[in-house]
């Protein structure tokens, strides 16, 4: 159990310094537990089990009173079946979470017009990135298998992207980004206490062949958690470095924003030759 709580924030880590985490919303499969949830949810309140007009005498006060008559029932709010509380499918961001979604969206817009024009020449792409993880949708991360024993996770990064380095990835046979060493750091916040902090160093080479990331590493350096898990972290890092464990995963994530993620802002990109 230990080790699972130490890939955690590993996890985290791994997820906000990857190209799609630069401004990616909530991940796809966590909306849609949300909207299946809410969707049983609606089903169970909304198809109550069928009553028979005798039960329903049966259950009505005044229909056991007398055989002087039968009682006029009038339908009021009391004798209606109850539907429950209402729920919904959208999720109800707070200002913080807004901002941080904005300025992911910005950062994304940048990348995605250098993935589309490929133009090399323009400014590098510099991005502070925040990402705030909710303690709900953590543990909807981690399934039945793991319980999410914290608050919140805050996660932050400095994206710093080589343009040139990036547009020659998009349209050269064979190329391979470098990136600058960076700090990517969690904090894990609990009730009535300090966060616990986790940080990592770590320089990303992802490979593309004509466009597509073929090939990654994560390259870890330096890691920083508390007693209870650093030694986890450790080790992981270190195994990954050795392994390329996590490697796939970069590459599918990678992929996905440079398709999928990017398409969804086609029509905010500010380049002038986008096919």
């Amino acid at each position: 159990m230990k080790h699972a709580f130490g890939w955690v924030p590993l996890g985290l880590i791994l997820f906000v310094s990857a190209v799609p985490a630069w401004a990616a919303s909530e991940p796809q499969h966590m909306a849609q537990a949300e909207s299946a949830s809410a969707e049983n949810n609606a089903t169970d309140a909304t198809e109550p089990e069928p009553v028979s007009p005798s039960a329903m005498d049966e259950d009505t006060p005044e229909s056991e009173e007398t055989d002087l008559g039968t009682p006029e029932h009038e339908v009021t709010g009391a004798g209606t079946p109850d539907l429950g509380p209402q729920v919904s499918s959208k999720v109800e961001l707070t200002p913080e979470e807004k901002a941080e979604k904005e300025t992911r969206k910005a950062c994304k817009i940048e990348i995605c017009d250098v993935v589309a024009t490929r133009e090399p020449l323009g400014p590098d792409i510099d991005c502070d990135i925040k990402k705030t993880w909710r303690a709900g949708d953590l543990t909807k991360m981690l399934g039945d298998r793991i319980g999410w024993p914290w608050g919140n996770a805050v996660c932050r990064s400095a994206l710093t992207l080589e343009r040139a380095a990036l547009a020659e990835a998009m349209r050269a046979p064979k190329a391979t980004i470098r990136m600058e060493r960076q700090t990517v750091s969690c904090a894990l916040r609990r009730e009535g206490a300090e966060p616990y902090v986790v940080e990592a160093e770590l320089s990303p080479d992802v490979t593309f062949e004509n466009g597509k990331a073929v090939s990654a590493t994560v390259n870890w350096g330096d890691v920083s958690a508390p007693l209870a898990i650093y030694p986890i972290l450790y080790a992981g890092t270190g195994l990954d470095n050795q392994s390329n464990l996590l490697g796939p995963a970069v590459v599918k994530m990678v992929n996905a924003f440079t398709a999928k993620s990017c398409a969804g802002v086609r029509d905010e990109l500010p380049g002038r030759r986008v096919n």
